[in-house]
């Protein structure tokens, strides 16, 4: 996906529940990167993205969900951007909002993690 917007993200899950992810991670995200002392990973433009979450539903049957995606900013002042890092963590709290583990997203072409 070349961009993902607040309306398409939305239409694609289908439920309210987005918009709070929406609403809720992007104001939190900074603060938590923060808190973990963590350094980034520099990432060309344009890299893609893939996450994959599995979990037990039943006995013996394994459901398993993959999102790739990859961010594209064209002259855009840098605090109107839309960073890898802010879309990694609103999908993976959508994820966890339906049931699934967190998703790690690593970019390529060196896997290397995202969030």
């Amino acid at each position: 996906m070349s961009s993902i917007s607040r309306r398409s993200l939305l239409g694609y899950s289908g439920t309210t529940a987005a918009g709070a992810v929406l609403g809720t991670a992007a104001s939190a995200q900074p603060a938590q990167a923060a808190e973990a002392g963590a350094e980034a990973t520099a990432f060309d433009p344009h890299t893609f993205f893939k996450g994959r979450t599995y979990r037990t539903i039943g006995d013996d049957t394994h459901a398993e969900v993959e999102i790739e995606f990859r961010v594209a900013n064209h002259e855009v002042p840098s605090a109107s951007a839309i960073t890898p890092l802010e879309i990694a963590e609103l999908l993976s709290e959508l994820a966890a909002s339906r049931g699934w583990p967190p998703i790690t997203f690593y970019g390529t072409p060196a896997p290397a993690p995202l969030n």
